[in-house]
């Protein structure tokens, strides 16, 4: 049986991730890509990934700022699922054999304590439902040849996943105005960029509930215990062996991580 086109991309994704390659953009080949046929072939590998017996843990949002935003024309963000093998322990070198063009971002990350089920998820459901705050470092890759992507692009492709590093977790105050917390991104010891909350929709708990509220629109659940990386808070750094990266947040803490290289001899 002839496979689908969604079928056919997926599985062009999913091995160029395995073998550490890249494709050419969907978007730019015959056919095209919209946003829906995009999302069809993100989860058309998160079902693959779940088959094989790996863990979802949560979810991670993209095109959060309104530069993102203007850059690839659209008008909401994207998201895509978080794996527990895409975990890094602080501390923990990574391995960037193992990556193919990465890249890092500094993100205020959350875990629920409750569900929340959309559509009509508020803010206030939201700040009820975080149980966790957490410092986090996305390491975002893009199995597209030279990061040439629209945003259906970067859908199909799992929002640009990768790796997540996490800081202490502080249990979350619904009296914090996380709008206002600002961030410093270093590398090898030198801030390169910084930036606030109010980045990220304005407050990095819209992205919670953007995604409870999209996830609902298909039936799901936004589950207690979810891992959510609420987007970046500045723009990203592109990564060499030995590179060193800190993220400082005001009043949440920091986390760091470093990248070496291990191919095989």
């Amino acid at each position: 049986m002839m496979e689908s086109r969604t079928e056919t991309l997926a599985m062009a994704l999913a091995h160029a991730e395995e073998e550490g390659n890249t494709i050419l953009p969907p978007s730019k080949q015959e056919g095209g890509l919209s946003v829906e046929q995009a999302y069809a072939i993100q989860m058309q590998n998160v079902l693959r990934r779940l088959k094989q017996g790996e863990r979802l843990i949560g979810f991670k949002l993209g095109l959060t700022s309104d530069e993102a935003q203007k850059h690839f024309s659209v008008f909401e963000p994207d998201f895509g699922h978080l794996f527990f093998n895409m975990l890094i322990e602080e501390g923990e070198q990574v391995d960037l054999a193992t990556l193919i063009q990465p890249k890092v971002e500094g993100e205020i990350a959350f875990i629920t304590g409750q569900d929340l089920q959309g559509p009509g998820v508020t803010l206030v459901d939201v700040v009820r439902a975080v149980q966790w705050v957490l410092p986090a470092i996305e390491i975002i890759d893009s199995r597209i040849r030279n990061w040439e992507i629209s945003a259906a692009d970067t859908i199909a492709d799992n929002a640009s996943s990768a790796r997540v590093v996490l800081g202490r977790a502080q249990r979350f105050s619904g009296e914090w105005d996380l709008s206002l917390m600002g961030m410093a991104l270093s590398k090898n010891g030198e801030v390169l960029l910084t930036g606030a909350g109010a980045a990220v929709l304005e407050n990095p708990l819209h992205a919670v509930s953007f995604l409870a509220n999209e996830l609902g629109k298909h039936g799901q659940v936004l589950p207690a215990g979810s891992l959510i990386l609420s987007g970046s808070l500045s723009g990203m750094l592109s990564v060499e062996p030995g590179d060193f990266f800190k993220a400082e947040f005001d009043g949440l803490g920091s986390v760091t991580v470093r990248f070496g290289r291990n191919d095989a001899q």
